[in-house]
């Protein structure tokens, strides 16, 4: 008897938010421990872009918002929160799939969440061009009730067990 191969597909279905879009963001138990576990483990390992922007973005010195790397946010590990602005950015290595990077940031999108993604190659070489950028996002009006009534009545959780 031959054991059936489950394959991970990826649906690039665009248009409007799904109305459960928050239903299937959130995770618990054995599925969130294990992304804790594994962004612990990229905090203690992390690429040299990583380091660079880490280096940016830590102890609060854009203007006194704080970030915090390798987060669990819903469904995704991202590499840079700020919670209080509800901002994640992302870095994107050169080998990295396209299309799963869309489609975690339409997911973190649909929940509310402000997504600014940058190849790994960009903040290596051109920092001052992302930290504008990002100082840019941090600087546009955002307000959180109207992200969370945009994307439903349940608040998306940031979780960093930052050690």
């Amino acid at each position: 008897m031959t054991a059936a191969r489950k394959t991970l597909g990826i649906s690039l279905a665009t248009g409007e938010p799904r109305a459960d879009a928050k239903a299937s963001f959130a995770v618990t138990g054995k599925r969130l421990e294990t992304l804790k576990e594994r962004a612990r483990d990229q905090r203690r390992n992390p690429t040299e872009a990583q380091k660079a922007l880490w280096a940016e973005l830590s102890g609060s010195k854009l203007g006194g918002v704080k970030f915090i790397r390798q987060s669990v946010v819903g469904s995704a590990i991202v590499d840079f929160a700020c919670p209080s602005r509800w901002i994640v950015i992302q870095l994107s290595a050169a080998d990295s799939n396209p299309d799963v990077n869309e489609l975690q940031d339409r997911k973190l999108t649909e929940v509310g969440v402000r997504v600014l993604r940058f190849s790994e190659e960009e903040v290596l070489e051109q920092p001052e061009s992302v930290m504008r950028e990002i100082n840019a996002e941090l600087n546009v009006p955002f307000d959180k009730r109207s992200a969370r009534r945009k994307a439903g009545s349940r608040p998306t959780t940031f979780t960093s067990d930052e050690g």
